[in-house]
């Protein structure tokens, strides 16, 4: 039976544009459709940065009636709407003012592919997320569904006035140019390999197809004022460029955990882990580093293991921070510091210890 493959590239046209999505089409069109979907044959759906919410609904729509596997790459960047904050595919005319009606929903695409068998569709994803989505998935889950597996990486903003590039995607398409398609989660990992340091501060998401358990649902409801939820409040201080301010609301509340729970504990953790990505917003890789390594730090304190998916990614992400630190005092000040906890903390990228001893060395006075 053919399979049915679905490449949608899709990010806004001008200065809202976060990654240059649709430049991963060509590379993954070089690519033979069997190898594409896994199957004998294949047929291709390419949608390139679709202006309209529907049409894109129309041809997901028409891929996930299909028969035979579906496996569906999606490229783009993430964008909360400003009425329900739920995520959306922002589109060629998506502006912040008008996500909820010029974006896709990202929760047509798990109604879409809700009813496919278990076992038959795989998602391939590389989004990145502006600073306000990028806060929200702190504590929402991307529900993408139950039935199907779903593999990528969600990558944090980039610096101000630059546009990032579709890495991981274009490092999928490079694996699948050799001819060969690897199971899915075998595909991810080769891909993750090829990306290097660069991609410390990503999420990566590698969820094989399950059929049981409850997936968190985001579900619509009125939004709330700044004192309901204060994530929103320093989202919108990011957004006006209030880069200080967002950083003392959110101490405000890391301190005030500390208060009630302790250094140590999750609810004043999650706080330190906010400020350290405030800091890299702003700018501010030394500081984002330190946070990174004391989040890091703290939890190993507290009897959390090194493999541990909330310590890795906390050497992660102090990792690619101190990677944009170009003064190279604070550089070698947190680079033994990060070596010492890589000795402990290898990460799931191979040679990451032996990259920050490679920079030390070249930062010697």
């Amino acid at each position: 039976m053919p399979g049915t493959v679905l490449l949608l590239a899709a990010s806004p046209v001008g200065k809202g544009r976060l990654v240059d999505a649709a430049s991963v089409l060509p590379v993954l069109a070089a690519v033979a459709p069997p190898v594409l979907s896994g199957t004998e044959t294949a047929n291709v759906v390419e949608l390139a940065d679709p202006l309209e919410p529907q049409a894109v609904l129309t041809r997901l729509r028409a891929a996930a009636t299909a028969p035979g596997p579906l496996s569906v790459f999606i490229t783009g960047q993430l964008q909360l709407d400003r009425r329900q904050h739920l995520p959306h595919l922002a589109l060629a005319r998506t502006t912040p003012a008008t996500v909820r009606y010029t974006g896709f929903p990202w929760a047509w695409i798990r109604e879409e592919l809700r009813l496919r068998p278990p076992g038959t569709t795989t998602l391939l994803l590389d989004l990145h997320a502006d600073a306000e989505t990028w806060q929200w998935l702190r504590t929402h889950p991307l529900d993408s569904g139950r039935t199907h597996a779903v593999h990528g990486r969600i990558a944090p903003p980039p610096p101000r006035r630059e546009v990032a590039a579709p890495t991981y995607m274009k490092a999928v398409a490079t694996v699948l140019r050799s001819g060969h398609r690897p199971q899915a989660e075998q595909l991810h990992q080769l891909a993750v390999a090829r990306l290097g340091a660069d991609a410390y501060a990503d999420v990566f998401l590698s969820t094989p197809t399950h059929t049981t358990g409850p997936t968190p649902t985001p579900t619509p409801t009125p939004t709330p004022t700044p004192d309901i939820d204060p994530h929103i409040a320093i989202a919108s201080a990011v957004q006006a460029g209030r880069h200080s301010v967002a950083d003392a609301l959110a101490a405000e509340h890391e301190q005030a955990a500390v208060r009630v729970h302790g250094r140590g504990a999750e609810q004043a953790l999650h706080w330190t882990e906010v400020r350290a990505d405030l800091a890299m917003l702003a700018g501010d890789p030394v500081r984002s580093c330190r946070a990174w390594l004391a989040v890091a730090g703290a939890r190993l304190a507290a009897g959390e293991s090194v493999d541990t998916p909330a310590v890795e990614a906390a050497v992660d992400r102090a990792h690619h921070q101190w990677g944009q630190i170009h003064d190279p005092a604070p550089a070698r000040e947190l680079g033994l510091a990060l070596a010492e906890l890589r000795g402990r903390v290898p990460g799931r990228r191979a040679g990451a210890l032996d990259h920050v001893r490679k920079q030390l060395l070249q930062l010697q006075p």
